[in-house]
């Protein structure tokens, strides 16, 4: 491999791994930008793009079939994992055309707008429901009592599972997007997270097997019975793209939510106006969409030989786009830095862009607008009960273990 240009470790992601850093990544981002925004990190043996138009190119045309099938990881002497390589290996987010696109048409079918539009109602009362249990005690944590269990709950009934498994579907969420958010993986939590693959491909499989209780009427039934052109998913299939469905929907909208909250908390004048002009709201979302990105960043790899921004980066070489700092790029975003509720022309990077756009964008936008407007209808007052915040250890999927809060009334 030719070689690489001298490179700042002060500019490296992994300095991710610092909590102060995580906490407030933003003039890391800022840096990348404007002194290497093609910056080759030799700490994750990969390019790391930050300006918008870079990472849109790299999301546009660069490949995502990144992951090593069970057959190359114990080639390199890798074993014990294969059983989430053979899950990771069916699912889109890891797949190129043609496979990705017709995977891609199948599952579109069972996650149509239509079928988001039908879960409005149900998504309200979950929410209501989840304030009304935590609001008699005057304070709560709205990650652990709302931003985690609302979007398991509203998942349990969009995948036609039983509502009362929505804290094992969230638990198994969370270990398993340690394997999609992190660049680094913790040898120490491998095993967890293993485990919680193997026990997820056998709950699912079960669903779809179980003659007592045949499937409800939602995604995975429509996932089994989705025919694109007289041909349909096999079970294997079923099983990995409903998990990485879930697990993305899941992680994401906790994130949105929680970032978004202690967004609004930071700047109450941020708060009252979209609590007084609920007509903003639409926007709003999308404005904290890229002002707190859910999904930091993404891994690619070069197709072809790649100019980019002075940088000659090979064929298959890995590149990390970093959403994140595209969406505050100030040659795409007038004052990237300020919440502008109001903001023209926001087509940020949030939910991916081309191929693999994500097609449960509705549903997240759906969830942060009914989340949002119930959460600052309903708690009066809300404000912040503690300055010192933790940040979760998924760099990529970056949200708040806690997020204490207080208020004086509720609706």
């Amino acid at each position: 491999m030719a070689t690489k240009p001298a490179s700042d470790p002060s500019l490296s992601l992994y300095r991710l791994l610092d909590p102060a850093v995580l906490a407030d990544p933003w003039p890391l981002y800022a840096r990348l930008r404007e002194e290497d925004p093609v910056h080759w990190d030799p700490f994750l043996h990969c390019w790391v793009v930050t300006r918008y138009a870079d990472v849109h190119q790299v999301l546009h045309s660069f490949s995502a079939d990144r992951t090593p099938s069970p057959e190359q990881l114990r080639a390199l002497g890798i074993t014990g994992i294969e059983p989430i390589a053979e899950l990771m290996v069916r699912q889109m987010l890891f797949l190129d055309p043609p496979r990705h696109t017709h995977l891609r048409k199948l599952c579109s079918t069972a996650f149509t707008p239509r079928r988001v539009e039908l879960l409005e109602e149900r998504i309200e009362a979950i929410a209501n429901r989840l304030i009304d249990r935590a609001a008699a005690s005057h304070g709560m944590d709205l990650i652990g009592d709302f931003a985690a269990p609302y979007p398991s709950i509203v998942f349990a009934a969009l995948l036609g599972v039983p509502e009362e498994d929505h804290a094992q579907l969230k638990a198994w969420s969370a270990d398993f997007a340690e394997m999609l958010g992190n660049f680094q993986h913790n040898i120490d939590r491998v095993a967890r997270v293993l485990k919680s693959t193997e026990e997820m491909v056998a709950y699912f499989r079960r669903a779809i097997h179980e003659e007592e209780r045949p499937l409800a009427d939602g995604l995975l039934r429509s996932l089994v019975e989705a025919e694109v052109d007289g041909e349909r998913l096999s079970e294997d299939e079923v099983i990995a793209n409903a998990i990485v469905t879930m697990v993305g929907g899941q992680e994401t909208t906790t994130n949105l939510i929680g970032s978004g909250m202690l967004t609004l908390l930071h700047r109450p004048d941020k708060l009252a106006e979209l609590r007084d002009r609920p007509e903003i709201m639409e926007s709003a979302v999308e404005e904290l969409l890229r002002f707190e990105s859910p999904s930091q960043h993404t891994g690619r790899i070069c197709r072809e030989d790649t100019m980019m921004g002075g940088r000659l980066i090979r064929k298959g070489e890995a590149v990390m786009a970093v959403m994140a700092a595209g969406n505050r790029d100030p040659d795409r975003f007038a004052d990237p830095d300020a919440l502008d509720f109001e903001r023209a022309d926001n087509r940020h990077l949030a939910f991916g862009w081309a191929a693999h756009f994500c097609f449960g964008a509705p549903l997240a936008r759906m969830e942060g607008r009914i989340a949002f407007r119930t959460l600052l209808d309903r708690l009066k007052g809300v404000a912040l009960a503690s300055h010192r915040l933790e940040w979760r250890e998924n760099l990529g999927l970056r949200g708040l273990k806690a997020l204490p809060v207080t208020f004086h009334g509720h609706a």
